[in-house]
């Protein structure tokens, strides 16, 4: 991964990391940061000073022991996926990628746990102890490719949350590096309700701001017995919404329940793992049932029903795994695939009340029209966590600023409906003027109070999450127009 380059020339604080972590493995020749400009939000930009790669949590706490000292802002970074910004620097802070920690250090299957370093990737895990017939419930669309760490700082989910829960649900146990370098442990391996303050919610989704995890105890599930799988195709989104909701209120609780849209089925039938949905339609659910066998077939002919009485045009159940892996992958390929219909994407994260799903989605028809850009809906419908993908052409003339336009009021109508800004992608720099859309001044600065508590320097991952009164929207204009803002 690491190619062996000359010795390290640079000013002391090069110098410095460079002794701590060795020449090999820190970047900060501007060719070389470039990759780091950025996470998978790809609209704002700013340049590190430098990029460094610990291996271990003594490193680790070594370099924010440092940085700390120095007085110079860092932020933790895992395999830049995140959605928000959240790993974007400002203009010089220093990037600690925590990359090369990537053990699977214990499996536990009689407590039903697994420790793992950060830098492991989501899938893998399920992968690694798939033999033994478990697996690792959160299952975020970007899995094969996302870090544990990284779904931690976000609180990540995935199409099966609905029934399994996000992240948080599943962490039993954390080792954290804080602000200052000190090594704490969060928690404790077995025990997963203890006295005091949840101090591992607070830490979990905390988007990099409190600390920075160098191991994680999770919890791992026994594979279910039964598993099926529901395709439902619909001429009316109102009855493929409509019929979201009746599936719960009957006393189902899906594995997953997902909804695509138009737009997002032209997209997904143009990229890499077509199905054969029909071009006509309006709307399709993919609904997953999994438990003990003995009932399952019940809940299948209850769902079929339900879809039934919402005037599906056709529901199907996959006659095989094949066909249910196929159209997992359709789903799952579904942000990438927009790249097939648009140059450009923006892809937002509100929640709803499920019930709210018909009204919400109209307003984002409204949206679409309104902005002149086309919207392509592709999401979590069972549990209300809209994906609402803002198409555009960023060499187009004010189409970028368009599309954040329309974001926002997505997200908007999300608030307004009694729902949140972000469901599993977090809040980054991306919507932290959306912030004020469920928060009071008061209620937003309780919450910097907290991060205070951690952070109080503010040294850790800065200028994220909470806006500030006077310098947020100016900051995040220059961001986009890559100039290098005061990080205050």
């Amino acid at each position: 991964m690491f190619r062996k380059k000359r010795k390290v020339q640079g000013d002391e604080t090069i110098l410095s990391l460079a002794r701590i972590v060795g020449d090999d493995y820190i970047l900060y020749r501007k060719e070389d940061l470039i990759a780091y400009e950025c996470d998978g939000l790809t609209l704002y930009k700013g340049m590190p000073k430098a990029v460094v790669f610990p291996e271990t949590t003594e490193e680790v706490s070594q370099i924010v022991n440092y940085l700390s000292n120095c007085n110079i802002p860092f932020i933790a970074r895992g395999a830049g996926t995140g959605l928000s910004g959240g790993a974007i620097p400002f203009g010089g802070e220093v990037i600690i990628s925590l990359v090369r920690m990537k053990k699977l250090l214990r499996v536990d299957y009689e407590n039903r746990q697994a420790v793992i370093q950060p830098g492991f990737v989501n899938l893998k895990l399920t992968n690694s102890i798939a033999h033994k017939g478990y697996y690792y419930a959160p299952d975020p669309s970007s899995q094969y490719a996302c870090t544990i760490g990284g779904n931690v700082a976000e609180n990540a989910g995935g199409a099966h949350c609905l029934k399994y829960g996000v992240t948080t649900n599943h962490v039993l146990g954390l080792e954290v590096v804080l602000p200052n370098g000190d090594i704490v442990e969060i928690g404790e391996e077995g025990i997963a309700d203890r006295p005091g303050y949840d101090l591992l919610g607070l830490l979990t989704g905390s988007e990099g701001t409190m600390g920075i995890v160098t191991k994680i105890t999770v919890r791992i599930l026994k594979n279910p017995e039964g598993k099926k799988t529901v395709l439902a195709y619909f001429d009316r989104i109102e009855d493929a919404s409509y019929a979201v909701s009746d599936i719960i209120s009957v006393g189902i609780v899906p594995a997953a329940l997902e909804m695509m849209d138009k737009t997002a089925i032209e997209g997904v039938e143009a990229a890499n793992f077509p199905v054969g949905h029909p071009k006509d339609l309006a709307a399709l659910l993919l609904i997953e049932v999994d438990g003990i066998t003995v009932g399952i077939e019940d809940e299948i002919n209850e769902i079929v029903e339900v879809c039934r009485r919402r005037n599906v045009r056709e529901v199907k159940v996959a006659k095989d795994e094949v066909e249910r892996a196929k159209w997992w992958a359709n789903r799952k390929t579904g942000f990438g695939a927009m790249g097939a219909i648009s140059p450009d994407y923006l892809v937002q994260d509100g929640v709803i009340p499920r019930t709210k799903l018909p009204e919400v989605l109209a307003k984002i028809n409204d949206i679409s029209k309104k902005s002149g850009l086309r919207i392509a809906n592709i999401f979590h419908a069972g549990d209300g966590n809209l994906h609402p993908l803002i198409l555009f052409d960023a060499k187009k003339e004010g189409e970028t600023e368009r599309a954040l336009a329309a974001g926002s009021e997505c997200l908007r109508a999300c608030a307004e409906s009694g729902g949140s800004i972000t469901g599993e992608h977090g809040v980054g720099i991306e919507k932290k003027e959306e912030m004020r859309f469920i928060f009071t001044d008061d209620e937003i600065e309780a919450q910097t109070n907290i991060r205070s508590v951690f952070n109080p320097h503010n040294l850790l991952n800065p200028g994220k999450i909470f806006p500030s009164p006077s310098r947020c929207a100016e900051i995040k204009q220059e961001i986009i127009t890559n100039r290098e803002p005061v990080i205050n």
